[in-house]
Formats: C-alpha cells, sequence, structure tokens
C-alpha cells in the first residue's frame, strides 16, 4: 500500500501566498505522475495541477499563472506553490500519486484545508 500525507494548508488574506507539500511512502513501486485536486464545499472534485515523471504539467485554467507544481521525484514528494491567493480557491486539497503497478486512480492523502479570506 503507498501512504499519502499533505501539509502546509491554512488560513490565509487573498493576495497572499501558501505552499502544499505531499510526500508519498511504502510500497511504491515507479511513481508516474503526481498531482493536486481540490474541492470545495458542494462542489465536484477538480484537478488543480498534475506533473508526470517526464516532466509533462497541466494546470486548471483557474489557477495558471498563479499556482506552480513541482516535484522531487528521487524523494517521490510533490509541491504546490499558491501565489496570488484568491477567495475561490479556497477548498480541501488532495494529494494524489499515481504508481505504475497501482490503480489507474492513484493514491489519495487525507486533504489539507486552504482557506483565503480576510
Amino acid at each position: 500500500q503507498v501512504q499519502v500525507v499533505e501539509s502546509g494548508g491554512g488560513l490565509v488574506q487573498p493576495g497572499g501566498s501558501l505552499r502544499l507539500s505531499c510526500a508519498a511512502s511504502g510500497s511504491i513501486f515507479s511513481l508516474y505522475a503526481m498531482g493536486w485536486y481540490r474541492q470545495a464545499p458542494g462542489k465536484q472534485r477538480e484537478l488543480v495541477a498534475r506533473k508526470t515523471t517526464g516532466g509533462s504539467t497541466n494546470y486548471a485554467d483557474s489557477v495558471r499563472g498563479r499556482f506552480t507544481i513541482s516535484r522531487d521525484n528521487a524523494e517521490n514528494m510533490v509541491y504546490l506553490q499558491m501565489n496570488s491567493l484568491k477567495p475561490e480557491d479556497t477548498a480541501v486539497y488532495y494529494c494524489n500519486a499515481q504508481d505504475l503497478m497501482g490503480s489507474p486512480s492513484g493514491y489519495w492523502g487525507q486533504g489539507t484545508q486552504v482557506t483565503v479570506s480576510s
């Protein structure tokens, strides 16, 4: 089994910044992608950013130019630098890790709350 743990959420004012971290551990064969998703109250979970081991990166249109995803492949970690935060970025942020020998849906963390409010 693979364990995924997020950290770094919190309360921030509009225009502020936060950095989320995620560590994957356990029975990892080879993580081919790691990413961040978020779910706001009453809404479906959505992709925020995803990065493959090969370097391919996807961002949601709503965060492109403000958020940056990065990975440490050797340490099985992924980060999300969030700048110019807006109230609509408020959500629970989940980390996802996709392993070559695991389910295509990947492994999920427990989530970390990000609240953007003055």
